[in-house]
């Protein structure tokens, strides 16, 4: 499991609705990568995510569109999306979700939004504003200056500061509802894809009822009009009525599934919360499955790397065909300097996991540690599967650099190195290394292509600037 640190974001409603709106209009502009969201990659959660949306997708028409879920670091219970082919959804809503229902719920929502379009209608609703503000602003100054140049300093002059005030407040309420709009149609969108699917819409109902009974608490007073979204208490009345009426309300979970989403909360609760937090979550006298999982990576992220081993060990005594256990086995003994040790679990990892780029990525990085160049042409072929169905992989291109250049082989290295600050957003090292690379390889060469596709895509963004 890994993580890409980045800046911090307000969480305060008005914040958050301006960013919502703004991150719609950047996200056709630049991947996510470059946007400095905290992201949280692991194989093991990824794979469950895709499970829970893969028939929802199916039924809402979008199996093709290629839509995946990514998850930020952040504590706090959100989802949203920013284009049509990303759900985000907060670490701290798979943490607090306490079945798949819960979370699936959630992504339904979202995948209404994509669905209905939402986010381009929004861009539409944005830029109409925007035209609207800036003929309201030139109403104002005309007026104002009109004022001045009757030498009123009431009359138009108070004119024009009320025609520069009002018709702001008057768009920005109509946006806002404009998004209410959107907001109860990916409810209802949602709700019918759990129904289509053969899932109960109770998840998605409770979800939002808790978020109306915080909101309710939080604030005694809300103006209904300045809300992006629909006021609780009848968002909740319209998702009851509406989920109620499913023939699936009352249908739970399978045993599987939960087992799973069980396993991938306990994950996300060893890596990210303190050891005495862990502790009293997962006590020792808990020895289900889930609270083993939690205490063995807690123990391994805070430098307890044997006992963390033995507890891994005995994970896999029952559950030996259990891939994630042996991909945790293998970062803990690769992260504590025993890269020799972690090859062969790691080995096994990838032989059992479905979609194994992520775990190819660490066992490269596990053969390179060792320091031994026979290990130096698995490690390029591990490393060169894994980035074509990971292409943004910035540690993937920087391990793949250290196992050219332990093979000698320094203009594949100067490339791999220029890939990795391509992706990482560093334009000027991405151009410098790319230009050295193009001297070391014949000209035309694929390798010299690629070299000149990173220096001229550089020169060109340079010049626009």
């Amino acid at each position: 499991m890994s993580e890409r640190p980045t800046r911090g974001r307000s969480s305060t409603p008005a914040s958050r609705a301006v960013a919502l709106a703004t991150v719609a209009v950047l996200a056709a502009a630049q991947p996510a990568a470059s946007q400095g969201l905290p992201l949280i990659r692991d194989t093991e959660i990824e794979q469950l995510l895709r499970d829970y949306t893969q028939p929802i997708l199916r039924t809402a028409g979008l199996a093709q569109q290629n839509v995946r879920v990514v998850i930020i670091n952040d504590r706090t219970f959100n989802a949203f999306v920013m284009d049509g082919r990303r759900i985000f959804v907060n670490s701290g809503a798979l943490m607090d979700a306490a079945t798949p229902n819960h979370i699936i719920g959630v992504l339904a929502h979202e995948t209404g939004h994509i669905s209905g379009g939402h986010l381009s209608k929004l861009r539409e609703q944005l830029a109409l504003a925007q035209t609207q503000s800036i003929i309201a602003m030139l109403l104002g100054l005309g007026a104002m200056v009109a004022g001045a140049r009757s030498g009123s300093d009431s009359g138009l002059s108070q004119l024009g500061a009320a025609a520069l005030s009002g018709p702001q407040e008057v768009i920005k309420r109509n946006l806002l509802a404009y998004q209410r709009t959107q907001e109860e149609a990916a409810d209802r969108a949602g709700v019918k894809f759990l129904t289509a699917t053969g899932q109960s819409a109770k998840g998605m109902y409770e979800t939002f009822k808790r978020f109306a009974d915080q909101i309710l608490f939080q604030r005694a007073a809300i103006d209904p009009y300045v809300q992006s979204h629909p006021m609780p208490s009848e968002r909740v009345a319209f998702l009851q009525e509406l989920a109620k009426s499913s023939p699936n309300w009352d249908k739970k979970d399978p045993q599987e599934l939960q087992a799973r989403h069980d396993l991938m909360r306990a994950k996300l609760f060893g890596f990210m919360e303190r050891p005495d937090t862990v502790a009293r979550r997962y006590p020792s006298s808990d020895q289900s499955l889930p609270a083993r999982y939690a205490r063995a990576i807690a123990a391994y992220r805070h430098s307890d790397v044997r006992g963390a081993v033995a507890q891994v060990d005995a994970l896999i005594q029952t559950q030996p065909n259990n891939p994630y256990f042996y991909e945790l086995k293998g970062q803990a003994l690769l992260e504590s300097g025993r890269p020799a040790d972690a090859i062969a679990p790691l080995r096994r990892a990838v032989q059992m996991v479905g979609q194994p780029a992520l775990v190819q990525i660490m066992l490269a990085q596990a053969l390179i540690a060792t320091n031994d160049t026979k290990h130096a042409d698995e490690a390029v072929g591990l490393l060169r599967t894994a980035l074509q169905k990971e292409p943004e992989a910035t540690e993937g291109y920087a391990q793949l650099a250290m196992a050219y250049g332990r093979k000698g082989d320094y203009a594949q290295a100067d490339l791999a190195s220029a890939q990795a600050a391509f992706t990482r957003g560093d334009a000027k090292t991405a151009r410098e290394l790319a230009a050295r690379a193009k001297t070391r390889f014949p000209v035309g060469s694929p390798g010299w292509v690629k070299a000149d596709d990173i220096v001229s895509v550089k020169t060109t963004a340079k010049a626009t600037n």
